[in-house]
């Protein structure tokens, strides 16, 4: 008998919400483990104006019953990470959304931005602004075990793009730290069972930093952005972006799909 599709909500919070969409659905839909996914935005987002067509078309508004009956839960990263928590429009809604997720037991996994919002929701880890964006592809190390990086290369490598960082000396007992990057930055930790928090970009395909980078360069040209490092095959004429990261984001999501199917089966949470 062929397992029911797995049903997967992603609140996409990017920027780039059409370029988002494919790269979770790319990741997401793996042979042999169906998957039914639903993309939400938030609501608050758009109060007081019409929502683009563009996101209307890819995107459905963020329905809290709907999110209850999912198996798993994706909250996506936004480029806001100098914004207080409190600042942004949607902050209500994304507490509220997490609030229910952890009610039913929905399995989360958590992304860069998405990631520190609900760690400051859940346990009052407050951030602070890195003195420079932490871009390109770094090695990693797991320091503590996690479901989610078994299988995973020594030194493994994955894309960081972000501003901000949690304050470590913060984290709550129940939040425990799986993995680090070389330099010391947060690539992923854990919490209950069916919290996962990801502070990389491991959604992102081959060209992802250097349209992230052309996206900020193209929004502000006088400004001075810092360009993604280990990425290029030429760094100096940012050409040829390499995809050294492809092996870790398919184990990483496999594992996390592979977790939601355990729990399906089983029933209840029951994950460890």
């Amino acid at each position: 008998m062929a397992m029911e599709a797995l049903r997967i909500g992603v609140l996409n919070l990017m920027h780039d919400k059409e370029a988002t969409r494919r790269r979770f659905t790319r990741v997401l839909e793996q042979p042999g483990l169906p998957v039914k996914l639903t993309f939400f935005y938030p609501v608050t987002h758009y109060t007081g104006r019409p929502v683009p067509e563009a996101v209307a078309k890819i995107a459905r508004p963020l329905d809290l019953e709907l999110a209850a009956q999912m198996d798993g839960f994706i909250i996506t990263g936004a480029p806001i990470e100098n914004l207080p928590f409190d600042q942004v429009e949607y902050f209500a809604e994304v507490c509220d959304l997490i609030d229910v997720l952890n009610r039913a037991r929905v399995f989360q996994l958590y992304v860069c931005w998405g990631a520190m919002v609900a760690a400051n929701y859940l346990y009052g880890v407050e951030k602070h602004r890195l003195a420079k964006k932490y871009f390109g592809v770094f090695e990693n190390q797991v320091v503590a075990p996690d479901p989610l990086l078994v299988g995973l290369e020594p030194n493994f490598l994955a894309p960081h793009a972000r501003y901000a960082e949690l304050n470590e000396g913060e984290l709550a007992p129940e939040m425990v730290v799986t993995a680090r990057s070389s330099e010391g930055y947060l690539l992923a930790a854990r919490a209950t069972a069916y919290q996962s928090f990801l502070f990389a970009h491991l959604e992102y395909g081959q060209n992802a930093l250097l349209e992230e980078y052309q996206r900020e360069v193209a929004a502000h040209p006088t400004r001075h952005y810092q360009k993604p490092v280990h990425y290029f095959k030429d760094e100096g004429r940012m050409q040829g972006p390499e995809f050294r990261w492809r092996a870790t984001q398919q184990r990483y999501f496999a594992n996390w799909l592979n977790l939601v199917a355990t729990k399906r089966l089983l029933g209840v949470c029951k994950v460890s």
